[in-house]
């Protein structure tokens, strides 16, 4: 009895002080905790489309110190979509993704419960995961042209509570793609081509009408507008779909879930007929094309490949 009770005082007196260590700590941690009051809650309504654009941070300067060509630069474009896979890749309820020149919209399913729907967390992470890797893909897509400084794009999240807004707001930006192409292309057509300054050239096209615009082009440089590349006049549209690869055992077909660039008309119905999974319960479809597989598409296939081999 009398050495159970020593053992019981010895073993308190081994405990008092890291009762008394822990005791002070809590009470540190409750004096000082009540910052935490002053967060505000930034948490999303449920059952809303949440759209995160990005828009490049004085990219005129940007574009023009590091020589893009004019008035599309093929590359610098793929650079942004590579971006934009990258940040798909990361965020699995991104159901579409929708870019442009400087900016990437980013379409979050109506459920995702992604960092809580804490729209400051969303924000950040998103536009920090895009720029960093624009800069992280600048030598595999610009070549010999050297990033001089790192670029900065800002951010803003957007709620659409309906499929129609959704659609409403992609059409938006379809559009805008649609206007400020046509005019880039015959503003630096002039310029180039026959030579006008800046300023001749913001006079020949004052006033002018897309009619006007693609008559210019056509009278003037033999050019029919709506041949050119589908990505300058549409913008891309990222989706995931399931990919049908041939297999090297016994012939078989593989499914490889990877995210498409397309260049496709999003204002039209048919757009949403045809891929009736962006509004409905979200399964991605079939990939099918006859033509050769983008290389935004092919280094995604690289990439599940080197992994695949690293965890055999």
């Amino acid at each position: 009895m009398r050495f159970l009770a020593f053992c019981r005082k010895f073993n308190n007196l081994l405990n008092k002080p890291i009762a008394s260590v822990l005791a002070k700590r809590n009470m540190a941690c409750s004096r000082y905790e009540y910052v935490k009051s002053y967060e505000q809650d930034d948490s999303i309504l449920p059952n809303v489309w949440i759209v995160i654009r990005i828009d490049g941070k004085k990219f005129h300067k940007f574009s023009k110190i590091h020589d893009f060509e004019k008035p599309n630069d093929e590359n610098a474009l793929n650079l942004m979509n590579a971006a934009a896979i990258a940040v798909m890749e990361e965020f699995r309820d991104i159901v579409l993704a929708y870019g442009q020149s400087d900016e990437y919209s980013f379409v979050f399913r109506k459920e995702t419960q992604a960092f809580k729907r804490r729209s400051a967390k969303l924000l950040t992470y998103v536009t920090s995961l895009f720029s960093t890797n624009y800069v992280m893909q600048w030598p595999q897509w610009m070549k010999d042209r050297k990033l001089n400084y790192a670029p900065c794009f800002d951010g803003r999240v957007v709620l659409y509570p309906s499929d129609e807004n959704l659609r409403d707001y992609l059409s938006w930006r379809q559009a805008d793609v649609h206007v400020n192409n046509l005019y880039n292309t015959a503003f630096w057509k002039l310029v180039l081509d026959k030579g006008l300054s800046n300023q001749q050239a913001e006079e020949r096209l004052r006033g002018t009408f897309s009619a006007d615009k693609n008559e210019l082009l056509f009278q003037e440089f033999g050019i029919n507008y709506n041949n050119m590349p589908a990505m300058y006049r549409k913008g891309t549209i990222l989706m995931r779909k399931r990919l049908e690869l041939q297999s090297d055992v016994e012939t078989q077909q593989k499914t490889r879930q990877v995210i498409v660039p397309l260049h496709e008309d999003l204002i039209s119905s048919k757009f949403w007929k045809t891929h009736t999974e962006l509004l409905g319960k979200y399964t991605p479809g079939p990939y099918k094309t006859t033509a050769e597989l983008p290389r935004l598409l092919t280094n995604q296939l690289e990439q599940q490949f080197e992994k695949q081999a690293i965890i055999s």
